[in-house]
């Protein structure tokens, strides 16, 4: 890696990490069966690691045209794009905030990131200041603009852009909301609410991941474990919202695979990868012994499938791994 950024050390997780062991004794569900055509993930390699004590624990993942990947460093309130070599390129780092106090995390942290048709770069910042809410990155990096304003008290997380209608939607993990903005900025607006969508007691981490895909915004919940599609009625208000799988127990973030429903998606606590049929059965594809460490987010591009591990979970672990790991994508 060239040219990789500076931070200043990585803030612990006492919140988290109590928040992860609590929930801990939940049961995973078990994978449903085979179907017919079933994908699976093959040929995993890491192409770059990062550095946990600099607080390069990587977030989320927007592709580049060419196969690159942007992505968030969430504690070091950075963004940079990897390379197929793993390269590092640093993009962008967000403003320092005095005293933030995130919900559940109490730094200052970016998550969710999408790129739009012309280059521009949104993430989100959680802060529990002013400075929380969708902020613009020019193409090719540069000095980042806050478009988007949310109440403090929101964690928006992920991120993705509807190019048809001109509209930024997001996962609030604190509030248990899915806010929309035009790409124009200004003051979000509640889409959608309910139950489906907030945390728990003994998890405080709600609707987490979030994409658009035919017609509809599909929502990851980490403390419930569920995987839902809300869909756009024509009004481009919020339809009803539908649990199209459960037992994804810690679920960030998710990715289409091009294959109708077909999700893969990122396990946090366990380690895993998995594949998400259409029916809400799922399989495991990827697991720790194939580099993932706390994996946070899946991006597909064609046949390649990314993965970012975040490393930050379990502060005994002597040896953390926050990297980006390359898979192939391939029918059974």
């Amino acid at each position: 890696m060239t040219g990789t950024p500076t931070a200043g050390p990585l803030p612990r997780l006492p919140r988290l990490a109590t928040a992860v062991a609590a929930a801990t004794a939940l049961t995973l569900l078990a994978a449903g069966p085979a179907a017919a055509g079933d994908l699976t993930v093959t040929d995993p390699r890491i192409v770059a690691h990062f550095d946990l004590s600099l607080g390069q624990t990587p977030e989320n993942i927007a592709l580049e045209p060419d196969g690159s990947a942007n992505i968030t460093w969430s504690f070091a309130r950075q963004v940079v794009r990897v390379d197929k070599n793993g390269e590092v390129t640093p993009l962008a780092e967000l403003p320092e905030v005095e005293n933030p106090q995130t919900p559940s995390v109490g730094a200052a942290v970016v998550l969710g990131i999408a790129r739009a048709l012309d280059g521009n770069l949104y993430v989100t910042y959680a802060t529990g200041r002013e400075e929380t809410g969708i902020w613009r990155i020019p193409p090719g990096g540069g000095t980042p603009q806050q478009i988007g304003f949310f109440p403090v008290g929101a964690m928006p997380n992920g991120l993705a852009f509807d190019e048809e209608c001109g509209t930024l939607y997001t996962a609030d993990s604190a509030l248990g909301t899915v806010w929309s903005l035009p790409v124009t900025g200004g003051t979000p607006t509640a889409w959608a609410t309910g139950p489906a969508l907030e945390a728990t007691e003994a998890l405080p981490f709600g609707a987490n991941g979030l994409k658009v895909h035919d017609g509809a915004v599909w929502v990851s919940n980490t403390a419930q474990g569920t995987l839902l599609r809300i869909p756009v009625k024509p009004d481009e208000s919020a339809g009803p919202i539908e649990t199209r799988a459960t037992g994804l127990d810690f679920i960030d973030d998710f990715a289409f695979t091009g294959h109708d429903d077909t999700v893969l998606a990122a396990l946090i606590e366990s380690n895993r990868l998995e594949l998400v049929r259409p029916d809400g059965t799922h399989k495991t594809v990827l697991t720790a012994a194939d580099g993932l460490d706390n994996p946070t987010a899946v991006a597909v591009g064609g046949k390649a499938v990314y993965v970012t591990s975040g490393a930050f979970l379990d502060p005994e672990n002597p040896t953390p791994d926050p990297n980006l790991l390359v898979a192939k994508l391939k029918k059974k």
